[in-house]
């Protein structure tokens, strides 16, 4: 039997009662588990009271607002990795979601609110068919076998920013989508199923043809909220006690997330007695994870929720995790004016080795905040976490970084061992974790890379430090003993970004990390900086391929340098100007670009141009009139 991995870090702020100051060790726990719905019911509406604003729940000035097929059989066909390059994953076996799917022979992509099916291979690419999507502005995709899953997000999202006052960001507001395709004739797509999840699409993961969805709903859903605006002649003092009696007589079905398929009944997404919380109140948003077994059709196999949010997904093939920041216990300014209160990241294990049921298993926490699912890594049972004590929206001369090692024992994620000290005033960059090697980069004026060796989970020990101007912001293995950075240089003396580069760092000798070669991309940024899924490196040829906005900066990186290939440019894009590439595939022979235009093929070895296969140009958007005066 398999166990299954996935973090999921949210961005709430600490609870008061938690206290100041970074624990030294992390503390037992287990989530308690609500026996009832009358018992959820009490819980929501005691702990929701305290932010009911004349805007309703946590919203408003001054308020804090709620964020709330079957596995493919062995086959002689191109074979993932030797023929043809998959998405670029943490954890290899465990696949994400992305814009762009390809099995080899066909390669899947999202583009202007459409799905495209493009045939690739040898010769030119040919496009087969388009798929219209209209459920949502944001969609990425999973493939097993010949079904393919577009989860799409709907209504606004921001991206909440881990510890920052939620009143400065927009709220998470409701809705998912998943669409199952059938693409078994690649010329034909075809729409086998929907569903419609309350909660929006934080991230999802796929082993075989298992996809855990994650999604965060913001609580209460639906109640009829009133606010000066909306009424006129409702003061706010009247809103907020109207308000407070919406809370106290919902039902349960407010605070709890529901599904539908298709077109049919809506349904409960997890019962009362699947929903844990914290000892101590951790927010109001419900973070649901699915289960669907994608032989089986798009109807959830199982689903287990938190009383919080989230806003990163990790997994690893062997253990499940989902870490949270608690809520302040009451709502902060929407301008701070000083650094937030020290922080911890709670962390809820759970064992799912039945592909069809998670069972919670205990908790335990870290200090301060982390960066994204780069800060994660499970080893041998071992789950190591580097987090800092300031978010990245808050600069401190005093906060520091911290790399802290958990295991499962004794009914809790027991602490370890945990070294800090890493980067006082600095904050964190990018993070790598590489077997038994933890890489970390902080930046405030200069790049430390720091080398750790975690071999010892105990007594995690710093073995060497390299310190340059500028700093990468996404570092990947690229050889015994090499990593690549892709990030910025900066001027020394103003200290602010002047351009994209690319790093070739040796740490064959943990103690003496060294730069053996750099170059420069030219002044703009690259999307691999942000998004790992933007970069390619095909270890067949020592290729690596970086976005650099309007190009494909193909590398050709060894453990003498870094010599530069070429520039791909999508030049038969029918646009006004050029696209701007979003993505790298290897099929065969051939370096496959993905923009908003079409698919462009080169020679892998060449760059020579082979073929380019543009998409149905998107009607224009229709731009309101202007509203006649009354």
């Amino acid at each position: 039997m398999r166990r299954i991995a996935i973090l999921v870090a949210a961005s709430l702020l600490l609870a008061a009662s938690l206290g100041s100051g970074a624990p030294a060790a992390a503390k037992r726990g287990r989530l308690q588990a609500f026996p009832s719905c009358p018992a959820l019911l009490r819980y929501a509406k005691a702990h929701a009271t305290p932010f009911v604003t004349a805007y309703g729940i946590g919203g408003g000035p001054g308020g804090v607002a709620v964020p709330g097929v079957a596995t493919p059989s062995a086959s002689t066909g191109p074979q993932q990795g030797v023929d043809y390059s998959g998405t670029n994953v943490q954890e290899p076996g465990v696949d994400e979601p992305d814009i762009v799917k390809t099995d080899g022979k066909t390669l899947f992509a999202v583009e202007n609110g459409e799905l495209e099916a493009v045939r690739v291979g040898s010769g030119a690419p040919k496009l087969l068919d388009t798929l219209a999507l209209s459920n949502g502005w944001s969609d990425d995709l999973l493939l097993a076998g010949d079904r393919l899953l577009v989860l799409s997000r709907s209504g606004s999202w921001v991206q909440p920013l881990a510890g920052r006052p939620a009143a400065i960001i927009a709220p998470v507001s409701s809705g998912t989508t998943l669409t199952e395709v059938d693409v078994s004739n690649p010329a034909s797509l075809k729409v086998v199923g929907t569903e419609t999840i309350d909660g929006a699409y934080v991230d999802a993961r796929q082993i075989g043809a298992t996809v855990r969805l994650v999604t965060s709903t913001s609580l209460p859903i639906g109640l009829p909220v009133v606010t000066p605006a909306t009424t006129g002649s409702v003061s706010a003092s009247s809103a907020v006690a109207k308000n407070k009696a919406v809370v106290a007589s919902s039902r349960a079905a407010a605070w709890l997330p529901s599904y539908r398929l298709g077109k049919g009944k809506a349904r409960p997404l997890v019962q009362c007695r699947a929903v844990r919380h914290p000892a101590a109140f951790s927010g109001l948003g419900m973070l649901a994870i699915t289960t669907i077994d994608l032989g089986q059709g798009l109807a959830p196999v199982d689903s287990t929720a938190l009383m919080t949010d989230g806003r990163i997904v990790y997994a690893s093939p062997t253990d499940l995790y989902v870490a949270s920041e608690p809520w302040s216990a009451r709502p902060l300014p929407a301008t701070p004016t000083k650094a937030p209160a020290a922080a911890v990241t709670q962390i809820h294990a759970f064992d799912i080795s039945s592909p069809d049921k998670t069972r919670y298993v205990g908790s335990g926490t870290v200090p301060g905040y982390l960066l994204d699912q780069w800060s994660l890594s499970e080893q041998d049972g071992v789950l190591r976490v580097v987090s800092t004590d300031a978010p990245a929206w808050w600069t401190s001369a005093d906060g520091q970084s911290y790399l802290t090692t958990l295991r499962l024992q004794g009914g809790g994620l027991t602490q370890v061992g945990q070294l800090d000290g890493l980067g006082r005033g600095d904050r964190v960059y990018a993070v790598r974790m590489i077997g038994d090697d933890a890489y970390v980069v902080t930046f405030r004026q200069v790049d430390p890379l720091f080398a750790i060796d975690v071999s010892d989970p105990a007594h995690p020990r710093l073995a060497g430090k390299l310190e340059l101007p500028g700093y990468s912001s996404y570092l990947h293995p690229v050889g015994p003993g090499l990593l690549l950075g892709i990030g910025q240089d900066v001027d020394p003396k103003t200290n602010e970004p002047t351009g994209t580069q690319v790093s070739l760092f040796d740490v064959s000798d943990l103690a003496h990390p060294t730069r053996v070669a750099t170059t420069s991309l030219g002044q703009g940024w690259s999307a691999a900086e942000s998004d790992h899924h933007a970069f390619l490196y095909w270890p067949a040829t020592a290729t690596a391929v970086v976005p650099f906005g309007q190009q494909a900066v193909a590398l050709h990186v060894t453990a003498s340098g870094i010599h530069e290939l070429g520039r791909i440019v999508q030049v038969e894009a029918r646009t006004a100007q050029l696209p701007q590439i979003d993505r790298s595939v290897v099929v065969g022979s051939s370096l496959l670009t993905l923009s908003s235009a079409g698919v462009a093929a080169n020679g892998l070895a060449s760059l020579e141009p082979a073929g380019f296969a543009a998409f149905p140009i998107p009607p224009p958007v229709a731009t309101p009139g202007p509203v006649p005066a009354p």
